[in-house]
């Protein structure tokens, strides 16, 4: 039976994700096997402190034709392993996912379905989102904000569930390392002239770990980040 794609690479950036990214990595490689001819899993293991890389390297040696680790010694931040990742992989589509289980990488095949010709990148947004109350508040806050700030056209800037050509990618540089990569992406592929596509998909409650972003540090960091970003994309033009 002929599969919708002819190749496929799956990332997924992890860091203390030991509890949940074993069940990710094998609904991935169930769920490319379905759509795609050729494909790969990648996990980029961003300094991890936990059981992950276990995890991981047991996972390897189950699927040694399949299955590619990336390890970075020291942790990297978001949008470094985000670059590892499109960086490490190798095939016609792009996909990847955070390695926290908020989504759900079967639904992939929702992705799938619109990746027809002429569309650069597939774009999930959250139907629901499935977080404490302050995150579910910051989180509108953030989305509104940057949609304005960097004229976004997607639903939600905020979603990492994302198939993406490869050719597209290679029209862009991607340069930063915090989690103010996504705007980036998403603004250098709209400005590039990239074919967006959207899907409505799930959103779940994190049951392992905790997140990276939410405490005043991080939040006053991706601040900054987001100013001079705003300021060589948008004021400067810079692509």
């Amino acid at each position: 039976m002929t599969k919708a794609l002819k190749s496929l690479s799956i990332f997924f950036p992890c860091y203390n994700d030991g509890g949940t990214i074993g069940s990710l990595v094998v609904a991935a490689l169930e769920t490319a096997a379905k759509v795609a001819e050729d494909y790969e899993v990648i996990v980029v293991d961003d300094g991890s402190s936990d059981m992950s890389r276990d995890v991981l390297r047991d996972l390897a040696d189950r699927y040694p034709a399949h299955v590619r680790l990336v390890f970075h010694e020291k942790n990297r931040g978001y949008g470094g392993a985000l670059r590892s990742g499109f960086a490490a992989a190798t095939k016609e589509w792009i996909f990847y996912t955070d390695g926290d289980a908020q989504y759900d990488p079967r639904e992939l095949l929702l992705l799938v379905e619109k990746a027809g010709p002429g569309v650069d990148i597939v774009q999930g947004y959250k139907i629901k989102r499935h977080d404490p109350l302050h995150r579910i508040v910051i989180g509108r806050l953030y989305h509104w904000a940057m949609k304005i700030l960097f004229n976004l056209k997607i639903r939600d800037v905020d979603c990492d569930f994302r198939l993406i050509r490869k050719s597209a990618l290679d029209k862009i540089q991607l340069t930063q390392d915090s989690g103010v990569i996504c705007l980036e992406l998403v603004r250098k592929l709209q400005t590039s002239g990239a074919c967006f596509e959207e899907v409505g998909v799930s959103h779940y409650f994190r049951t392992y770990g905790r997140s990276q972003f939410f405490n005043f540090r991080r939040i006053f960091a991706v601040g900054v980040g987001v100013m001079r970003l705003w300021w060589k994309l948008v004021i400067l033009g810079r692509r």
